[in-house]
């Protein structure tokens, strides 16, 4: 299954298409394996408070501890009791690919800023060379220098 398809998909059912056409299933068989897969994942955090899955990351079950939050909205303060959350940890495979996507990205965004900055830049020269040219050492000489007050 191609990685840089599952990337661009943002539900289940999407991910359960990618599969399907990716393995030659129905998409009605796909979309139990993942929901399976969802299902194994929750009853394993259930059940163990953590899951690895190498190359991928790590689902875990956090506590989070009693704290005092405040409506954004109306200010009003209020006691959020102690509770648990699951946390993911992306693993070296992941951020691997996601960071390497990311240069791609950033490349490609500096490689069209390089393009449209060389003709301004070259602007941007001749402007600076002109001004240069305007202010000469000579009449910035025959400037009097302001003296200070006393």
């Amino acid at each position: 299954m191609e990685i840089e398809k599952l990337i661009m998909t943002k539900t289940k059912k999407d991910i359960a298409l990618t599969v399907a056409q990716d393995m030659k299933i129905s998409q009605q068989t796909a979309k139990e394996a993942v929901q399976k897969t969802f299902d194994a994942i929750l009853k394993g955090l259930k059940s163990d408070g953590r899951i690895e899955l190498r190359n991928f990351g790590v689902f875990m079950v956090k506590t989070r501890p009693g704290r005092n939050a405040r409506n954004p909205r109306t200010g009003q303060e209020f006691w959020v009791e102690e509770h648990q959350t699951v946390v993911f940890r992306p693993g070296k495979g992941m951020q691997s690919k996601v960071q390497i996507e990311k240069v791609e990205k950033k490349a490609k965004k500096t490689s069209k800023a390089a393009k449209a900055t060389k003709s301004t830049s070259a602007k941007a020269d001749a402007a600076v060379s002109n001004a240069q040219k305007a202010v000469s050492p000579k009449t910035a000489a025959k400037k009097p220098a302001k003296k200070a007050k006393k």
